[in-house]
């Protein structure tokens, strides 16, 4: 497939800035011709007041599909509590063809392309860091983002330019981050809500907190 042009936002389909995620991406289009095997764009209007920033695509998930969160367990629990606060609308059936919509909301990662075991290196993340500089960039009216997990919390304080200190990263949490309020969440994965370390509840309430933020402003 020709590489297609990329927005100042995301990385070209063919990305060659992190040398073993473009080497595990090619190990994975061998394998599975048929999946989207690229960095996965951020999905949603760049006119929400609402970002959500994750961790990576997962393999089987938006690595797969195309979008984040889609296709595996922690696109379920993310989407359903989405669709429950009205921050989309339509049915999530795990497809980037269901017709689903966000509303006043996007979903981006901190890094853009599946990394070897879910886990992205720190050289990765901060190569990567410069597309969620332009994603943040391009969202104008943006007021509230949300950080699941903490490296999505801590690239992004990077990438609005505060430290760590200033803003440490707990489930729950709302910092001021510039014109921002950033959101802390654990991140939706299978196996903090399996462990228990997040809990549906605990997820709605961030959601909760972010909406009636919002509605009140």
């Amino acid at each position: 497939m020709a590489s297609a042009a990329a927005s100042p936002a995301e990385p070209d389909r063919n990305c060659p800035l992190c040398p073993r995620l473009a080497d595990f991406r090619k190990q994975a289009r061998a394998r599975e011709p048929h999946w989207h095997n690229a960095p996965v764009a951020s999905f949603g209007d760049p006119e929400a007041q609402l970002l959500i920033v994750g961790l990576a695509p997962g393999l089987q998930g938006a690595n797969r599909t195309g979008r984040p969160f889609t296709g595996d367990y922690a696109g379920d629990l993310l989407y359903a509590t989405l669709l429950e606060y009205g921050f989309a609308k339509g049915i999530y059936q795990a497809r980037p063809d269901d017709g689903m919509e966000l509303v006043d909301c996007r979903i981006s990662n901190a890094v853009r392309c599946v990394p070897p075991q879910n886990k992205p290196l720190p050289a990765e993340i901060n190569t990567c860091r410069p597309f969620l500089i332009d994603t943040i960039a391009t969202m104008s009216r943006l007021r509230s983002i949300v950080a699941l997990g903490r490296i999505a919390h801590d690239t992004t304080l990077k990438a609005l330019g505060l430290r760590n200190a200033a803003a440490p990263f707990a489930h729950g949490a709302v910092h001021t981050a510039g014109t921002f309020r950033l959101y802390d969440s654990y991140h939706c994965s299978r196996y903090n809500t399996n462990t228990r370390v997040l809990t549906s509840e605990m997820f709605r309430n961030v959601f909760a907190t972010v909406r009636a933020d919002l509605d009140k402003s």
